[in-house]
């Protein structure tokens, strides 16, 4: 059983993550890429999918054009888990500055 984290693991992820924020209205974590194109964006995600599919742990997401949106949570235990900070870690490693 996966389990949610705490507010202060979930505030020390946090501090070792880039940019990530906690969303405003429910148990979750979001950040937002921008790209000079679709096609960066959607290569973008291509790599994260390929990660979420090995993890079993699939992002919620948006995309227009070059702004890609990633919302981050574990419907599994109702909000954050350890799993959204990892596939956030390795959001992160893919060196995308913001």
């Amino acid at each position: 059983m996966v389990e949610k984290l705490t507010e202060i693991e979930r505030s020390d992820a946090l501090a070792k993550l880039d940019g990530w924020r906690v969303a405003p209205d429910r148990d979750a974590i979001e950040k937002s890429f921008q790209f000079d194109n679709f096609n960066a964006a959607w290569g973008f995600m291509s790599r994260i999918a390929l990660q979420a599919d090995k993890l079993d742990h699939h992002p919620e997401w948006f995309n227009v054009f070059g702004t890609v949106e990633i919302t981050l949570t574990t419907h599994d235990c109702g909000g954050v888990s350890e799993r959204d900070v990892q596939l956030a870690t390795f959001i992160d490693g893919l060196g995308v500055s913001m």
